[in-house]
């Protein structure tokens, strides 16, 4: 008994280069919007969005969202800013940090969705867009 047994339950691990399936609807809810005009989002409406294109099948806790956002972020797929505090105010409500997809991720993205990994091609790298 004394011994520390490190217990991963739920633990997804992954190959470097490779997109979790929340990282990959938060890319596809992004990306199509993007072709829609929409270029920013945050954090409440991307949830929305994997909501209403998904039929509700991938629910998520905001904590996970939130945290799948900002490692995306690290791993240069998306960037942020912080909403300007004057739109806020004039609507009442706390600023927003707002995100946009990187090369790099829209690179990603398209690299899942096109299945290469799946046949064996060479993944995405963090740090080099194609």
């Amino acid at each position: 008994m004394g011994r520390y047994l490190p217990i991963s339950v739920g633990m997804v691990r992954r190959k470097p280069g490779e997109l979790l399936p929340l990282e990959y609807s938060i890319l596809d809810a992004a990306t199509s919007s993007s072709r829609g005009g929409d270029v920013e989002f945050h954090g409440f409406e991307i949830a929305r969005r994997i909501r209403d294109q998904e039929g509700a099948r991938r629910l998520t806790a905001h904590g996970t969202l939130y945290k799948a956002l900002g490692r995306m972020e690290t791993a240069g797929l998306l960037e942020s800013r912080w909403e300007d505090p004057d739109r806020a105010s004039a609507e009442g409500r706390p600023r927003r940090r707002l995100y946009s997809v990187t090369a790099l991720g829209a690179a990603a993205h398209a690299h899942a969705r096109s299945g290469a990994a799946e046949h064996g091609e060479p993944r995405w790298q963090p740090g080099l867009a194609t």
